[in-house]
């Protein structure tokens, strides 16, 4: 099975690879200003609020809007003009995102069915690209050009996922008014792509007043940005229509502002005495296994039966062993994990400690990916690497 990189994809990828070794290092930072006498300060400030919203909700709702806009681009530049393009390519990634979503909310939810925790079924649910991607081009001399292509498309169909739940399982209360001003909006975004209107600034101010109305929906906001990307006008995709433009200059924003605010933000975490006793807790183990075991094993068996069922095949250059690296790198959940985690539930503490267990499983899942690729996964030679 062929697979075509576009020049923008290549930007995005990029991007995400560095973006993952900045978030690293955020984390770590934030972490230990957490745990230090700055914390608590830190914490509270986080809290204090501005136009009727706190920093912290300004950074979730908002800024990880225009994460989910560069997200929501990169999908349908992946389902015009990329892997998602060709049926044949685009089953693989896609099956392999839906195992790997399935899995592991079946693994959390079979422990947590009944209890408290069982909201917390779509934390392991969903990768986190800049992380796995970033992590994969620790070994980029082990893998083709086409594996990660491969988990970038998981990536993005498996947030389009974590969205849709989200948007679903998420929703507290709705105000159907709000809802449906949101959709006027949207509606008139997609009027004005269908009358070849192609001002940026148009789409981005109906934008606001979308995120706007769903912020007061029930819905969460990020939503928006989604549909934003939909709304934005395609044409042929070159580098002067409005989708290529926007995309092109988010790039280094979400990578470099706004995804290690989110970081700093939301990883700000006291590591408390008992946190050790946090860790048995049915929703810890939902967690952990669920993003470690029920990733590469809900990704593997979807891929096994697409393939065994003749409805595609590896892409070029993959085998076997890179399917399984990555599907181990896949249970890196980080930034969606993290904000699943928000939402599903109210409780600090029990925030807290699905946000350390979501850290521990992610970097677990980094090294055994790590791990599996230095061991089984022989290095490409000097020639392939030339080609590339």
């Amino acid at each position: 099975m062929k697979i075509k990189a576009t020049k923008l994809f290549n930007e995005f990828l990029h991007s995400e690879q560095a973006s993952g070794i900045i978030l690293l290092v955020f984390t770590i930072a934030a972490l230990a200003i957490a745990n230090s006498p700055l914390g608590e300060p830190t914490i509270h400030w986080f809290h204090t609020k501005f136009f009727g919203l706190s920093i912290e909700h300004w950074v979730n709702d908002a800024l990880m809007s225009v994460f989910f806009l560069l997200v929501g681009l990169e999908l349908e530049r992946e389902i015009y003009a990329g892997e998602l393009s060709d049926i044949r390519n685009a089953i693989l990634p896609i099956c392999a995102a839906i195992g790997g979503l399935l899995v592991p909310a079946a693994i959390h939810f079979s422990i947590c069915n009944g209890t408290i925790y069982q909201r917390g079924a779509g934390i392991p649910m969903a990768t986190d690209i800049a992380f796995s991607l970033g992590v994969l081009s620790l070994v980029s001399s082990r893998v083709p050009f086409s594996l990660k292509v491969f988990l970038t498309a998981l990536a993005i169909v498996d947030d389009l996922g974590a969205i849709l739940v989200i948007a679903v399982f998420y929703t507290k209360s709705l105000s159907m008014g709000y809802l449906a001003g949101a959709m006027a909006v949207f509606a008139g975004l997609c009027l004005l792509n269908r009358l070849k209107v192609n001002a940026i600034w148009v789409y981005l101010l109906g934008g606001i007043a979308m995120w706007y109305c769903m912020l007061h929906s029930g819905v969460h906001a990020t939503i928006s940005g989604v549909l934003l990307a939909f709304a934005l006008p395609f044409r042929d995709g070159g580098e002067s229509s409005p989708s290529y433009r926007l995309q092109h200059w988010l790039h280094s924003p979400v990578a470099f502002v706004i995804l290690p605010v989110f970081a700093i933000v939301n990883t700000c975490i006291r590591i408390e005495s008992d946190w050790l006793a946090g860790l048995s807790q049915p929703n810890s183990i939902g967690i952990f296994l669920g993003l470690v075991v029920g990733k590469p094993v809900g990704i593997l068996l979807s891929c096994w039966l697409a393939i065994k069922l003749k409805l595609c095949t590896l892409p070029d250059e993959v085998n076997v062993s890179h399917l399984v690296g990555a599907g181990l790198l896949a249970g890196i959940g980080f930034t969606m994990s993290i904000f699943v985690s928000l939402l599903a539930f109210e409780d600090a503490a029990l925030i807290n400690n699905s946000q350390v267990v979501v850290l521990i499983a992610s970097a677990f899942a980094a090294i055994i990916g790590l791990g599996w690729f230095f061991l089984f996964v022989p290095k490409k030679s000097s020639m392939e690497l030339n080609v590339e």
